[in-house]
Formats: structure tokens, C-alpha cells, sequence
């Protein structure tokens, strides 16, 4: 990885993240992944943001730990539940319970520090507006925000010795299209998970928003889906 740009990619172990990343190492630069222990459901999702990294292997994996539930409001860091069969109606009429206030803001800004450090002008997140189920922070407009605030808010970038880029591969995507994606820079779904709601041993519930869209991308790409569900 002598030589190669670097960028940190945010890493939760579903199947956008892990194209995200796939798709940026296939680029040519080397990987700095990075995954939050946030007080989530469930740590699979961490076991899954392992696995993929050691598969992509990347330069370094770093897990943080912040405890998101201190604040609660989510259905993924407080005792609500999450929503189950829903209508693709029902889950573009609003943002959802399973939203988490700010996640990404939180999760961009751990990332812009780690960026400073390691001079890196990359920064990779995996956000969809098309497949977000409603949530702000997957919109265009806010990474063209904090592409901004990233010049502003660093030494770096105030001195003018490193341009930060929010690179977000991809923002306009249907979940097939970002499946057959991944499918041909290699990505191996079987290492992921995308479930709000998985079991202690990391079977997917099959019924959340996240399994709803996860399998329906499958389906349309054609593709098997390799989800191990609960029965």
C-alpha cells in the first residue's frame, strides 16, 4: 500500500458500506476503515464490519466506542421497538423510529479527525438517497455541508494543506444497482449484515425496513441473497 492515497471509510458491515469501500480499494486507495460500537441493538453488525474489513484487507480497522443510548430517541439505542412489515409505502412516508439522531454527523466528524492525522483527502461513507428510508443524513445536501464545514473545521484545511473530499459512490444508486456493483469489484455479501433487528448469533430478522430493502435489491439484480434469516 506504499505509495497508495489513502481515504477512511466508515464501515458498519451492511451492504452499502461494504461496496462503498470495495468500490473506493478498487480505486486505488488504501483503506482506513472505521466502525462505531455505539450502543446499537446488537454487536453482529461489528462482527460483520470485521469480517468485510479483513476481507477488503484493509490497511487498519479501528472500532470506537461511544455510547449513542445515553441519549436514546432511536429504535436502534433505546427500548423501542423496530418497525416490522411495512409497505415500501409506509417506509417512504417519514423518518422512521429507526432513524439515529445526528449518527452520521457524529460518525463523519470521528472520521475527519482520523482523516487530519493520517493526511488523508478521502473520506468514504456509504449513504443512498434512494434506499434511505427517509433519513436526513443520506441526503446530498448535507454532505455537501460537511464536505464545507471540513474546510473550516481543521488545521489543515484552514492552512490549505489538505482538501477533504466526502466521497459518496454511492449517493444515486438503487439498492441492485448497488448490489451488482459490488459484485463485480468482488464483494463477498455473505460477510454482511443489514438487519435493524438480528438475533444474539447474527441471523437476520427478515421482516425491518433493512431486510424489506435488502431483499428486494437482491431480487431485482438478479443476484442470490446469501442472508442467513431467522427461521
Amino acid at each position: 500500500m506504499e505509495g497508495q492515497p489513502r481515504a477512511v471509510v466508515l464501515l458498519s458491515g451492511g451492504v452499502d458500506s461494504a461496496t462503498a469501500a470495495a468500490l473506493t480499494a478498487r480505486d486505488g486507495f488504501a483503506l482506513h476503515a472505521l466502525t462505531f460500537a455505539y450502543g446499537q441493538r446488537h454487536a453482529a453488525e461489528i462482527e460483520a464490519a470485521r469480517r468485510v474489513a479483513r476481507a477488503l484487507r484493509v490497511a487498519r480497522h479501528e472500532v470506537l466506542t461511544i455510547d449513542l443510548r445515553a441519549f436514546g430517541g432511536s429504535a436502534l439505542t433505546a427500548d423501542i421497538d423496530v418497525p416490522k412489515d411495512r409497505t415500501p409505502a409506509a417506509m417512504g412516508a417519514d423518518i422512521p423510529v429507526t432513524y439515529v439522531p445526528a449518527r452520521n454527523t457524529i460518525f463523519l466528524s470521528f472520521a475527519l479527525a482520523w482523516a487530519e492525522v493520517l493526511e488523508a483527502g478521502d473520506i468514504v461513507i456509504g449513504v443512498n438517497v434512494l434506499d434511505a428510508s427517509g433519513y436526513p443524513d443520506c441526503r446530498p445536501e448535507f454532505i455537501d455541508a460537511f464536505e464545507r464545514l471540513a474546510g473550516l473545521a481543521t488545521r489543515a484545511g484552514v492552512e490549505g494543506r489538505q482538501r477533504v473530499r466526502i466521497r459518496t459512490p454511492l449517493i444515486r444508486m438503487t439498492k441492485a444497482e448497488i448490489i451488482r456493483a459490488g459484485i463485480a469489484a468482488g464483494v463477498d455479501y455473505a460477510l454482511t449484515l443489514s438487519c435493524y433487528d438480528p438475533s444474539p448469533d447474527g441471523a437476520a430478522c427478515g421482516r425491518c425496513d433493512a431486510c424489506a430493502l435488502r431483499r428486494k435489491g437482491f431480487a431485482e439484480a438478479s443476484v442470490p441473497d446469501p442472508t442467513r434469516y431467522r427461521r
